[in-house]
C-alpha cells in the first residue's frame, strides 16, 4: 500500500481545507469521483498529465484508511 501522507495534503487556505494531491487544486475527491463515474487510471492521467499513479494510489490508499477509521453506526 502506497504511503500517502508525502502525497496528500491539507491545507487550511487550499480547496477549503480538503485534502489535496501534493498542494495542487485537485482534490481526493476529484480523483475518486473520477474512479467512481467509470475512468479507468490512464484516461485520468491522461486528462492530467501532472497526475500520477502513485498519486491516484495515495487517494484511494487515504480513503481507505478513512473509511477504516470512521466510527460504525449501531443498526
Amino acid at each position: 500500500m502506497v504511503d500517502y501522507r508525502s502525497i496528500i495534503t491539507i491545507e487550511p487556505g487550499k480547496c477549503g481545507g480538503k485534502p489535496c494531491v501534493r498542494g495542487m487544486r485537485i482534490t481526493v475527491y476529484d480523483v475518486l469521483d473520477y474512479l467512481a463515474s467509470g475512468m479507468s487510471t490512464d484516461e485520468i492521467l491522461a486528462d492530467f498529465p501532472y497526475l500520477t499513479r502513485e498519486d491516484i494510489q495515495a487517494c484511494l490508499a487515504f480513503a481507505a484508511d478513512r473509511e477504516k477509521h470512521m466510527l460504525s453506526i449501531p443498526v
